[in-house]
């Protein structure tokens, strides 16, 4: 196949990418809304979320073979590690963000703020300080089919940061109507937002907002790094020169730094998120609706996604 099936080239920067013989494949279908890849190194496998069906997948890099990680899931959605190699959940059932601990026990990070419950937590990234920040819009909860329909006790929908020390959690972006995806950039100078409010009326955002990080943690700014040129932004993630490789319509899309779409990998189906693997982690693997895929590019992903 001509290798303007798997991409799509805009700006020059991107055609050195990407090996023109590298193929986007099909690694499993089968799922209702595939969701929150992510790789664990020291095992050499990938868990993603699977939400309609109420289950967590897994992948083995060293067979290709899948089985379930876990059934029910809490209508997993956004999952992250922690700096100790933990698995930490956005639930849309539990309405919470949980942590896996290594004897296979669940822990409750936060499911409350102000004595109100959350909506259902989407996605979430960890800081190098153990600071965990994640999005909370209402999909979980606007319907039966991600999780259990329920009015939101909040009544809006934030960005929260779970404070490393206290467990304490503090909402830290209150202006979005549907925030979703979440990451930093390599120097966590940067933090990227998604807010998908488009959902909910043409009125709304279908951008990809930046923000500053202080030392302290304290967001300032808040500007539009991107609008979305087909359907919605969802997750995303950052290689090590900081372009943003974020989930569409059409596919993953490829940001410089600067703000500029240089190019695109093609996905045959609407993409929900993406992931970092391999040992190298030059291995992006593409949640679609119903499929996992895997494209090996020329770059490095963000080690700490």
């Amino acid at each position: 196949m001509a290798t303007s099936d798997y991409y799509e080239i805009f700006d020059k920067r991107f055609a050195r990418l990407f090996n023109s013989n590298a193929l986007v494949d099909k690694l499993f279908t089968g799922c209702r809304w595939a969701e929150g890849p992510v790789y664990f190194a020291a095992g050499r496998y990938l868990v993603w979320s699977d939400i309609p069906n109420d289950r967590m997948l897994r992948y083995d890099e060293t067979d290709g073979s899948i089985s379930v990680f876990r059934q029910p899931a809490g209508n997993s959605n956004g999952n992250t590690t922690d700096r100790e190699g933990r698995l930490v959940t956005c639930e849309h059932g539990g309405r919470r963000v949980s942590r896996t601990e290594y004897d296979g026990s669940i822990t409750t990070l936060a499911d409350a703020w102000r004595g109100k419950r959350l909506n259902s937590p989407n996605d979430v990234v960890v800081k190098s300080d153990g600071s965990i920040w994640f999005t909370d819009p209402a999909y979980g909860i606007d319907t039966d089919y991600e999780g259990n329909k329920a009015e939101s006790e909040i009544g809006a929908c934030h960005v929260y940061r779970i404070d490393p020390k206290s467990g304490g959690i503090e909402a830290v972006i209150t202006d979005m109507v549907r925030p979703n995806g979440i990451a930093f950039s390599p120097d966590e100078k940067l933090l990227y937002v998604v807010d998908t409010g488009r959902t909910h009326g043409s009125q709304n955002p279908a951008h990809m907002r930046v923000f500053k990080v202080s030392d302290a943690g304290k967001l300032s700014g808040g500007d539009v790094f991107a609008d979305c040129t087909a359907g919605l932004f969802d997750g995303f993630r950052l290689d090590t020169d900081g372009r943003i490789w974020t989930s569409a319509a059409d596919g993953i899309h490829c940001y410089e730094p600067d703000g500029t779409l240089i190019g695109k990998v093609k996905v045959p189906e609407v993409v929900a998120n993406c992931a970092w693997g391999g040992p190298k982690r030059n291995m992006l693997y593409i949640c679609g609706t119903t499929s996992l895929y895997g494209v090996r590019l020329m770059v490095n992903g963000v080690k700490t996604c």
